[in-house]
């Protein structure tokens, strides 16, 4: 693992201004544009120093997500693997209401979540592993939103993956639906979804889209916390990655998420 650039003052600050986004519902300029030499380390530090910032006002760890993960994502974001971020638990949703306000510029996506029974650690972890590990599978949104702008004010120039990393991975809430599912009982790349605006079909998926096997996204984040001494618990919630694009919200859309056998669930932003 390579240690991060920036030093712990420029990592705090820009921690506090995702923190202060957050609450404003102002976005920030691209972190990467004013610091060009900006590491993808420098992300993940900078978004673990906001989940303590969150943590010491009394918000809980519940799990992770991770994003980024099919091949075209990978390539226009000019990186070879995934990134992931923190669930907290004040980001999760039921089935229903959604409050509109909690969000700057919200888009959903279709996933998977495990639910573990088991800890994952350490850095050879195969599929069969992960599967051993999960109490349960269920379907589950994403909401994802950008407390970094995701375009420059300025140049119109696309953030950077430094940015995305550091904004906790774009990860905002998280809502579970539908039936839960030991992941052994279906075959999990052939799960498929159907996700609907307002009652018009916008996307379709198969769980195959998630680098072949959704479990491969959750064994990858196990070996990558390693090196930082951390692992993915038992208890915990791992999003593991969206087999549709995003989908823009705004405020009176209804969804309706359909996985077909795993059940079908309706979510409004009010």
């Amino acid at each position: 693992m390579t240690p991060p650039v920036f030093d712990q003052p420029r990592i705090a600050l820009l921690a506090a201004e995702l923190h202060h986004s957050e609450k404003s519902r102002v976005q920030v300029e691209h972190f990467s544009k004013r610091f060009p030499g900006m590491t993808v380390e420098d992300g993940y530090a900078i978004s673990r120093a906001w989940v303590k910032m969150k943590t010491a006002e009394g918000r809980s760890v519940r799990g992770h997500k991770i994003g980024l993960t099919s091949r075209a994502m990978q390539i226009s974001s000019q990186i070879d693997e995934p990134d992931y971020g923190t669930l907290l638990d004040d980001m999760f949703f039921e089935p229903g209401e959604l409050p509109s306000a909690r969000f700057i510029a919200p888009r959903v996506e279709v996933e998977l979540a495990f639910i573990l029974k088991k800890k994952l650690e350490g850095t050879h972890i195969t599929i069969d592993d992960v599967l051993n590990a999960t109490d349960y599978v269920q379907p589950a949104i994403e909401i994802i939103d950008a407390r970094i702008e995701q375009l420059d004010r300025h140049s119109k120039a696309m953030r950077k993956v430094q940015d995305t990393i550091s904004d906790n991975a774009a990860n905002a809430g998280i809502v579970l639906g539908g039936r839960r599912v030991s992941p052994r009982e279906v075959d999990l790349p052939w799960i498929g979804a159907i996700l609907r605006q307002n009652g018009v079909v916008e996307e379709t998926g198969l769980a195959a889209g998630v680098q072949g096997h959704p479990a491969i996204g959750v064994a990858w984040l196990a070996m990558k916390l390693s090196p930082w001494g951390e692992c993915l618990q038992a208890g915990e919630v791992v999003l593991a990655g969206s087999f549709t694009r995003p989908v823009v919200a705004t405020t009176g859309d209804v969804f309706a998420a359909d996985y077909g056998p795993l059940g079908r669930f309706e979510f409004r932003f009010s």
